[in-house]
């Protein structure tokens, strides 16, 4: 159980890391001084939920195996975040298409997770949720500020969400590690809230007047390591200092 417990973390910890670091990113780029220390909290929230998830992987892992080991020193291969959070800033709209879309996902998973019977998993989930709250509240709210906006902003939303659309029907793909957990009590089945996320996701689009895509091939990978080019480059700025330097502490 152990193991497949810890691949279950890494499962739940890998998204709010990858998307951290993406949303860090903008941390002085972003189109407005209060919109840029908006996204640069969110991204602090997520690392802060990673970190949580992985001292506990780092425990259950043992061998004097650190929080930093578990997030920073894998190989690209190790990390089984989905493919959507890993997905470039190639404008703001894509940006908050992007995090919209996981938002909606997170705070369904989060709502069961704190129903585990890890209590340790359940703590986490707790007291997320309430971060996770105001992270789909900020994204919801410019999905339809832009959709409701003027021509460029809504087909710019549009086309953000079209484009991610693709990697969205993985948020639902359950992995051995994922079955495992819930025949233990301890994991969140996924499959039962798909329908729930997209109630919801539909709802936000109708009112952003915007259209759900009719798309129906999907991409996947991302939870059994096989990831698009983004990840390679995004570690290469998050593993740095830890492989430059290595055991180095703050």
């Amino acid at each position: 159980m152990k193991e497949n417990l810890y691949k279950y973390i890494l499962g739940i910890a890998d998204n709010s890391l990858i998307l951290g670091q993406r949303l860090g990113e903008l941390c002085g780029h972003g189109p407005s001084l209060e919109i840029d220390i908006a996204c640069t909290n969110i991204s602090l929230d997520l690392f802060g939920q990673s970190r949580s998830y992985y001292q506990y992987a780092a425990k259950l892992k043992g061998n004097e195996t650190t929080e930093d080991d578990v997030a920073l020193l894998r190989t690209e291969r190790e990390y089984v975040n989905l493919l959507l959070v890993e997905q470039p800033n190639r404008n703001f709209a894509h940006t908050m298409a992007r995090q919209f879309l996981f938002d909606v996902y997170h705070i369904l998973l989060l709502q069961e997770l704190e129903k585990s019977h890890d209590l340790t998993l359940a703590a986490i989930a707790k007291k997320s949720i309430k971060e996770v709250s105001y992270h789909l509240r900020f994204s919801s709210d410019w999905v339809k500020r832009l959709g409701n906006g003027t021509d460029v902003s809504h087909d710019k939303m549009q086309n953000a969400i079209d484009a991610l659309w693709t990697y969205t029907d993985e948020l639902f793909h359950q992995t051995d590690a994922d079955k495992a957990m819930i025949a233990e009590g301890v994991g969140v089945d996924i499959t039962k809230f798909k329908d729930s996320y997209e109630q919801k996701v539909a709802e936000i689009l109708t009112e952003a007047t915007l259209k759900v895509p009719e798309n129906k091939w999907f991409q996947k990978g991302g939870k059994q390591g096989i990831h698009t080019e983004h990840l390679g480059y995004l570690l290469s700025d998050l593993q740095y200092m830890q492989r430059t330097y290595p055991n180095m502490e703050w």
